[in-house]
């Protein structure tokens, strides 16, 4: 009988806790306290646990020991093997939210509160606009090149933050898109027709704005980078931008106003939503 092939740390790179991250510290810390407790309980040895659900004995020990994320897979089979009733299975969403960067989740939770959200990105198709196989390519393009977790870490952490389009009430959404990067078929052409599409889908919502910068303008307010403004409900608000503070978060309300202002001018300078999706559509056309 061929023994079995435990996994080790060289099988799953790219799944340690950022030590910066105190909160997905503490998640996976009291998820492998956790899972050593029920091991225990069944009087298991972690050799034996190890071999039952496929891991080495060491990547047993650190997972327990909080030192790595477990994967959803992990999880099932130890609450098979050590009869949690679903209990260690359950703990799968907060384990999966600890693998998307720090940064991420703190964005995700600032789309989620705002209510309306100005967004400029003069190097790609907007992060919340993007269908997956085209984020995917982009994250795939990455210098020195991503792990194969990281690239999946990164695609579900931008899917992730799209459940801002099914909030009710809905925020108010404005992007403008430069029309170069609406032309550069990364990925290939299939996936930019996908992408595309995906424009004109979401463009049709009502709280929805798209507009498309065309190449031939001779003046730009966006010359100095990308730009993102977020407004809550009790009226305050939070921007970033290369060209303000070194690209760190706002919320100083000078500083908001300059980026409100180039905001308002590139809007100005960009094709009308509905001209722009006319725009796209005919992109589509030609692609």
């Amino acid at each position: 009988m061929q023994q079995q092939q435990l996994k080790t740390e060289a099988d799953e790179p790219g799944w340690e806790v950022d030590p910066d991250d105190d909160w997905g510290v503490a998640v996976i810390a009291t998820v492998g306290r956790q899972l050593k407790l029920r091991r225990e309980a069944v009087g298991m040895r972690a050799g034996a646990f190890g071999e039952a659900v496929g891991y080495g004995e060491d990547m047993v020990y650190k997972i327990e020991s909080g030192k790595r994320i477990p994967r959803p897979e992990y999880l099932d089979m130890a609450d098979e093997v050590l009869g949690a009733s679903g209990l260690l299975a359950a703990m799968k969403e907060d384990v999966a939210k600890v693998r998307y960067p720090k940064k991420v989740r703190d964005l995700a939770q600032l789309e989620a509160k705002a209510v309306e959200l100005q967004l400029y990105d003069p190097l790609n198709i907007h992060g919340l606009l993007q269908t997956p196989e085209y984020a995917r390519a982009l994250f795939m393009m990455r210098r020195p090149a991503f792990s194969k977790d990281d690239v999946d870490r990164g695609v579900a952490a931008r899917e992730a933050r799209k459940s801002v389009f099914e909030r009710d009430p809905a925020p108010e959404l404005s992007f403008v898109q430069e029309e170069w990067v609406l032309r550069r078929p990364l990925g290939g052409k299939v996936l930019l027709r996908q992408q595309l599409e995906r424009l004109l889908e979401l463009g049709q919502l009502r709280n929805v704005e798209i507009q498309v910068m065309p190449m031939d303008r001779e003046e730009h307010a966006g010359a100095e980078g990308g730009i993102e403004v977020l407004k809550f409900e009790d009226g305050s608000a939070i921007g970033r931008s290369p060209g303000v503070a070194n690209g760190r978060p706002v919320s100083e309300l000078r500083q908001l106003r300059v980026l409100e202002l180039r905001y308002g001018i590139i809007r100005a300078q960009a094709l009308p939503p509905r001209e722009s999706l006319a725009f796209v559509e005919q992109l589509l056309g030609e692609t």
